[in-house]
């Protein structure tokens, strides 16, 4: 039965909001701006509203999938891992030849919903080094790491290593948006 789960969560993911909202608006994503099916670009390309209808529809994905591992009463790893396939099947979508989102939506909704503390840690973390670097893509990498940290500092490795694993995926995922923006404020700051 954990099996089902685990593919039901992969599946869930290859929903993509972003898609959907596309049509919505007759606009094929792919074909603006990045190309990718998340909301950052939805919201470039159509709009606010465009950018938080799928910033919600994913980070939905990511809460069911773990109020789902609950209710059904399996282990902490196994709900995490849920968690982790959820964000692969968004990430690399079956249908879409494995051309996706990046995943900070679903991961949003994961780790509201895994626990309380590491997200605490995580929006701490954020809105701490914002203000300093003026980059929520740079921002990020540090709500991530303090994500990593406050799992260790708790001692719960055990139980949410797939999310560690969703981080690094989400981050190796982002690489050239962290070059982009490390470039920009070089830039800023030699002007």
């Amino acid at each position: 039965r954990m099996i089902v789960y685990f593919i039901a969560s992969f599946l869930l993911g290859n929903i993509l909001t972003a898609w959907w909202v596309g049509k919505l608006y007759k606009t094929d994503l792919r074909d603006h701006r990045s190309g990718n099916l998340g909301a950052r670009n939805a919201g470039a390309v159509i709009g606010k509203s465009a950018f938080l209808l799928t910033f919600l529809g994913d980070a939905t994905k990511g809460v069911i999938v773990i109020l789902a591992g609950r209710y059904l009463g399996y282990p902490e790893w196994a709900v995490a891992l849920g968690g982790l396939l959820v964000i692969c099947g968004h990430m690399f979508p079956i249908w879409l030849k494995g051309k996706g989102g990046k995943g900070i939506a679903t991961f949003v909704g994961i780790g509201l919903t895994f626990n309380l503390l590491f997200a605490i840690a995580f929006s701490v973390a954020f809105f701490l080094v914002i203000p300093f670097i003026r980059s929520a893509t740079l921002s990020m990498i540090f709500a991530y790491l303090a994500y990593i940290g406050a799992v260790f500092y708790f001692d719960e490795v055990d139980s949410a290593w797939p999310i560690i694993v969703a981080i690094v995926l989400i981050m190796y995922r982002h690489r050239f948006d962290f070059q982009q923006s490390f470039g920009e404020q070089k830039w800023k700051r030699s002007k």
